[in-house]
């Protein structure tokens, strides 16, 4: 081959490569542009997203709606359906909430102090969490909800449903459930301290494993169903001659129970 014939193959090789690279550098230029593309578009859709899920704050009140963290305090919303709804840290601090339906809708780390949940159909309703002092659940059907790790202070669960309801490890001091509905309820390591029971009804095994009843109210209780109850526990609460105990328990010789206190009523 002549000098000059491999002149012009090395030109044609040349331009040959510098075309390759060309088509190489428009095919990256327009994958970079579709993955820009892309991100924008999934920014603008999450955007949209949280726009609307912001927007449910303002919505009123309906099944399945999502008002988790928004304010709702001191509003009337009684009868209200909202079932299945996301309602996990938002705040019902005064709101009555009486007669709603709350079944199956997650309240976790709600707070609710002082809020009216009277008659409320809640059951299987998630209330992990929840800060609710002095909030009144009178009537309500609870059945298969969970209360573990809240805080339910001076709570007023007189003639509650609580069928397989979970309060273990929750913050019941000076709650009431009298004449509450007990079958299968987890009371374990709660704080049940100057806790009314007495007049509730235990129509089937109620875990006490490991609670705390510093002169929780037994009298006439009926523990035969009890389950994970000691001695030691027993020996803290405040019962009478009436209270029907495990058989492996026995009554103290003294009950520790002093006049009701008058801090009990406020």
């Amino acid at each position: 081959m002549s000098l000059a014939e491999r002149a012009v193959q090395l030109a044609g090789e040349g331009h040959l490569r510098r075309r390759s690279r060309t088509a190489i550098a428009r095919k990256l230029g327009m994958a970079t542009g579709f993955g820009i593309l892309a991100l924008s578009t999934g920014f603008l859709l999450a955007s949209s997203t949280n726009a609307l899920r912001a927007a449910d704050c303002g919505n009123v009140a309906a099944p399945g709606l999502d008002w988790s963290k928004c304010s709702k305090t001191n509003i009337m919303l009684q009868n209200s359906d909202l079932h299945g709804a996301n309602l996990a840290g938002a705040h019902f601090d005064s709101t009555d909430l009486s007669d709603a339906n709350l079944t199956s809708a997650n309240l976790e780390k709600a707070t609710l102090v002082r809020a009216w949940l009277k008659n409320a159909k809640a059951d299987g309703a998630n209330f992990k969490r929840i800060e609710a002092y002095r909030s009144d659940f009178s009537n309500a059907s609870v059945n298969g909800a969970s209360f573990a790790n809240a805080e339910l202070q001076r709570a007023e669960f007189a003639g509650a449903q609580l069928a397989n309801a979970d309060f273990q490890k929750a913050e019941l001091g000076r709650a009431d459930f009298d004449k509450a509905i007990l079958s299968d309820v987890n009371f374990s390591f709660a704080n049940l301290s100057r806790a009314t029971l007495g007049g509730a009804v235990m129509k089937g095994p109620v875990s006490f494993s490991g609670a705390f009843l510093y002169l929780a109210r037994i009298e006439g209780l009926d523990l035969s169903n009890a389950t994970g109850l000691q001695q030691a526990q027993l020996n803290l609460a405040c019962g009478d001659g009436s209270t029907k105990l495990p058989t492996w328990l026995k009554a103290p010789a003294v009950w520790p129970c002093p006049p009701d206190d008058p801090d009990d009523k406020d």
